[in-house]
């Protein structure tokens, strides 16, 4: 892809769209657009040489407006967060189908070149998810559908009009199926946040309190890959940009950890042992999910690599600063 083309991130105030951008700027991308529905000074990282957009994208005004006269759209822009806020707003979760559907409106109607949407694991069948144990999931698996409910539904639903709209009016459309991607320049609390940045925030509140306990939510046993942020920014463009990747496709590490394995890797990074307390109560989601990543590998010749400790070093040591700082 020439760096003169003209691209649009939203999302782009949220954790991947921020990081994104920036990756794109460090390519030499100048003609970036980001648009994102919270207030500027909100957005986690913000630069200044982008053209930066306040705009609701649920609305299809706005959507036309995010999208006039760029090449590129990727559609990071979802109201989400971890499970604690997936289980408990159900309604929010399926209305983020206004985003995508009016955005792929506008991508049409106004010639954009390539489309890239966000998809996630959360599409794939429960019934597939109900051991630790688990067999990691191929694409193939989200069908016959049993997705999450709520925000794997609205997944699903945006994944077959990215398809439809390739097939009915040839828009070039592009998904990847995220699996919980972490790193620095996050949410870490707040009721939003996922795992490995909850987990690090109470590692370290319990660090720098002496009180050294931690709840899990669960009972520790339930398994999860987890693909750090650079890894994925890198998968998206290659997906986004690849000839071949024409269908829905894993984006996610395959090295799959229990949530108490998870523990034991922040725990020893900042060397400390905390007692552990588990609330069965929690959301805790399904109880195992892994990346089958034969297909990435196959279409790209390459998966994501970083290791779940390299990363989690990189996202506890900037959660601590950011704690230290609030003081």
């Amino acid at each position: 892809m020439s760096n003169q083309e003209k691209i649009v991130v939203c999302g782009a105030g949220g954790f991947i769209g921020g990081h994104l951008l920036a990756d794109l700027r460090r390519q030499g991308f100048t003609n970036l657009r980001g648009v994102d529905k919270k207030p500027f000074e909100e957005w986690y990282q913000k630069f200044d040489d982008v053209e930066n957009m306040v705009l609701d994208l649920q609305e299809k005004p706005a959507c036309d407006k995010a999208v006039a006269g760029h090449d590129i759209v990727y559609n990071l822009a979802a109201d989400m967060g971890g499970m604690g806020f997936i289980e408990l707003n159900r309604a929010l979760c399926m209305l983020s189908v206004l985003i995508n559907t009016h955005l792929l409106m506008a991508a049409k109607e106004q010639g954009i070149r390539r489309f890239f949407y966000a998809s996630s694991a959360c599409v794939y069948a429960a019934d597939k998810q109900t051991n630790p144990d688990v067999t990691a999931l191929k694409e193939e698996d989200a069908y016959p559908a049993q997705p999450e409910d709520g925000y794997g539904w609205e997944k699903l639903f945006s994944e077959r009009m990215c398809r439809h709209f390739s097939e009915d009016f040839g828009l070039i459309t592009r998904v990847a199926r995220y699996h919980n991607v972490y790193g620095p320049f996050g949410t870490y609390d707040g009721g939003r946040e996922k795992a490995p940045a909850a987990i690090c925030r109470k590692v370290i509140t319990a660090k720098l309190s002496g009180d050294h306990s931690i709840e899990i939510w669960g009972d520790g046993h339930q398994t999860r890959s987890f693909q750090y942020i650079d890894d994925c920014v890198y998968g998206s463009q290659a997906i986004l940009n690849s000839k071949v990747v024409t269908m829905p496709i894993n984006l996610g590490s395959s090295e799959m950890v229990t949530i108490n394995q998870l523990v034991d890797i922040v725990e020893g990074i900042a060397e400390i042992k905390l007692d552990r307390r588990y609330n069965l109560k929690a959301p805790k989601g399904v109880n195992g999910r892994n990346s089958d990543n034969t297909l990435i590998k196959k279409l790209l010749d390459w998966e994501p690599s970083i290791s779940l400790r390299e990363g989690l070093e990189k996202t506890y040591r900037w959660i601590y600063d950011e704690i230290k700082a609030k003081g």
